[in-house]
């Protein structure tokens, strides 16, 4: 039975799904209308930018063409010498040539009478003398077809040009003037984006314009002047920028703009500015086609979202469900029953895959605390054994200085020398002792984290010596080959000299005591890092029984032996490696153990690294080594050496 105040999963993804459809959508629609207007506004100004770029092309290319075809009438020999009827003939020629020429005239500059034209006695211009080589006049104006009012209208520029007639010998006779259109624009039809002319000269003066009052005017007289003024300004400087223009009428203008040089003064610098607009509702023409799509869109999709919402609600909701009830009946089944997955959905797929990944890792826990107890059992079983071994180890070297003493307690030996004999016997058992009870507080000190080594600059080669030196003996009564290998030059490492001089005796004791015959190798090898620093690798090779490589992993574990007929034959109790090895690595060091099997040696290397050729400390006197010896608990003589054994059952 559902709590009160809580609601199913399903019915809350139906609630959510169209709580979150019907924001979504009116956001969506608003962003798509405002997108929609910017797109439509930003191509209407560059359609229209477009346009009057083409305008301007077109004035510049009338005048011109007007301009050049005046200069060559001026010229023709019939305007100079001919009669006035042959010139009257002239001038209908040249105005079929010129399809928008309204009049053309020739003046009589000396009595100011009309010679021949082409519309009437009336005087097209006023001419201002003296006449220049070409003389140009221009106006605007805007004229209404006849029957039609409104904004039906043509929008025209009319161009009044003049230029001298020369007579063959030099002398100024006439002057010829023109009365064209030299663009003439028609309504602009809806949805087209040609938009309607206005000409600005860069002083100000509206050249043309849609509405007849503002022709001839400064723009300063405009009602939208500031406007007129920052597309003047743009133009000039061929900024673009989007500006809008407001009319007597109240329509908002879209205005696309460019700037051409002045086409009827000699001075280049003077511009004219060509405006093409249209009103904002023909650039927003198609707008209303897209809010009525997005209308139709958005109801649709709201109709959708309620079947989606209807279908996704238990379809999400399946998976969920399923997983409640395989969590809730998983305790009452003893076998981990496969987790329900499938789900055609990614997230649920891999929440089933954790579940199931759970159920196993708890099953593996259990599996691993079982195995766990049996490592400990084998481990237990392992100190056991160690502890057996230990104490043969120990009950032989004991029982060894027992007999040996009790003999000589007795008097039972024939001869002093016998007793001697006796009593080295007792001293070599008393020292091999020494050595296991070392071995063991050192490891027991490991296994604590107690033990330290006191690192300072040390040279290794003067180490080495004095360990071949001290192990010569045993290697020559086995009747081994000792082969020294070292380098010429002084190897400084960062060490602790007792317990590196300790880690080599064990080596080459450990070297010595499994091989029989053939010869043990001592040797150093320097090699030069990239990052700058230099490594000593110490080998120590033997010729003796070798181990298996499969044993060899295990001879740096504390109380585990390689194998029991070994520990018989040998003896020993295999923490010599164990405690080498962490004693080189607190040095900063590596050991490693090579073999290539039974009968075929082995290889001990160990590696450290060498410090700059620091000054390093002197030879050690016997006053450190009497301290050294005293932390060990040897006995010493006066001198502070350490004598054997056997000196102290002397009798006195």
């Amino acid at each position: 039975m559902a709590k009160p105040r809580q609601s199913s999963f399903r019915r809350i993804l139906f609630t959510r799904i169209l709580l979150l459809f019907v924001p979504v959508l009116l956001a969506g629609e608003i962003f798509a209308l405002d997108k929609a207007r910017s797109s439509l506004l930003a191509t209407a100004r560059k359609n229209l930018t477009e346009s009057a770029i083409s305008k301007g092309e077109k004035v510049k290319s009338a005048i011109a063409s007007v301009q050049n075809n005046l200069r060559l009438a001026s010229q023709s020999t019939i305007l100079q010498t001919g009669t006035p009827l042959q010139q009257q003939e002239f001038l209908i020629q040249l105005a079929k040539q010129l399809p928008d020429t309204q009049c053309i005239q020739l003046k009589n500059l000396q009595n100011s009478k009309i010679i021949a034209s082409t519309c009437g006695e009336k005087i097209i211009t006023q001419l201002q003398l003296p006449l220049t080589p070409l003389s140009v006049k221009t106006e605007t104006i805007l004229t209404k077809k006849e029957g039609i009012t409104g904004n039906n209208t043509t929008n025209q520029l009319q161009l009044q040009l003049s230029v001298p007639v020369y007579a063959p010998e030099g002398n100024l006779l006439y002057a010829l003037s023109i009365k064209s259109l030299v663009y003439q624009e028609n309504r602009e039809q809806p949805g087209s984006f040609r938009g309607t002319t206005i000409i600005i000269a860069e002083d100000g003066t509206i050249l043309a314009h849609p509405v007849a009052e503002c022709v001839g005017l400064n723009i300063k007289q405009h009602p939208d002047a500031g406007n007129l003024q920052r597309i003047i300004d743009n133009a000039l400087t061929k900024r673009e920028s989007p500006v809008s223009l407001h009319f007597k009428s109240g329509r908002e203008l879209v205005v696309g703009y460019t700037a051409i040089p002045s086409p009827i003064t000699e001075n280049s610098q003077q511009q004219w500015i060509i405006l093409a607009t249209t009103s904002l509702d023909n650039a927003l023409l198609g707008l209303e086609e897209i809010k009525l799509m997005l209308i139709v869109l958005t109801v649709g999709l709201l109709g959708a979202s309620l079947l989606i919402s209807l279908y996704l609600a238990p379809h999400l909701a399946r998976p969920v469900e399923e997983l409640r009830d395989y969590a809730l009946n998983l305790h009452l089944s003893q076998d981990v029953e496969p987790i329900p997955h499938n789900f055609r959905i990614r997230e649920f797929n891999q929440l089933a895959q954790a579940l199931n990944q759970m159920v196993l890792r708890l099953k593996a826990w259990s599996d691993e605390l079982e195995i766990a107890w049996k490592d400990a059992k084998t481990a237990n079983q392992i100190k056991s054994q160690f502890l057996a071994n230990i104490s043969h180890e120990l009950r032989n070297p004991l029982n060894s200085i027992i007999n040996s003493l009790l003999f000589v307690k007795e008097g039972m030996c024939d001869d002093r020398q016998e007793e001697m004999e006796f009593l080295q016997i007792a001293d070599d058992a008393a020292m091999h002792m020494y050595t296991i009870l070392n071995e063991l507080l050192d490891i027991s000190k490991i296994e604590a984290g107690k033990l330290s080594v006191v690192l300072k600059p040390v040279d290794l080669r003067k180490i080495l010596l004095e360990v071949i030196n001290l192990q010569s003996v045993n290697i020559q009564q086995k009747g081994l080959q000792l082969i020294s290998q070292l380098a010429d030059e002084s190897m400084p490492v960062n060490a602790d000299a007792a317990k590196l001089k300790q880690v080599l005796i064990n080596i080459i004791g450990n070297a010595t005591k499994f091989t029989e015959e053939g010869s043990i190798t001592v040797g150093t090898k320097i090699q030069h890092q990239n990052d700058g620093q230099s490594l000593v690798f110490i080998t120590v090779k033997d010729t003796g029984i070798g181990i298996q490589p499969s044993q060899q992993s295990k001879l740096f574990r504390p109380f585990v032996m390689v194998d029991d007929d070994s520990r018989r034959k040998f003896g020993g109790t295999g923490l010599g490696l164990a405690i080498s090895r962490n004693l080189i690595e607190m040095m900063g060091g590596s050991i490693s153990l090579t073999s290539q099997g039974i009968n075929h040696g082995t290889t001990v290397t160990i590696t450290l690294t060498l410090i700059e050729d620091l000054h390093l400390y002197p030879p050690t006197d016997k006053k450190n080594i009497k301290e050294e010896k005293q932390l060990h608990n040897l006995p010493m003589d006066k001198e502070g050496n350490s004598p054997p054994l056997l000196n102290l059952f002397k009798s006195p």
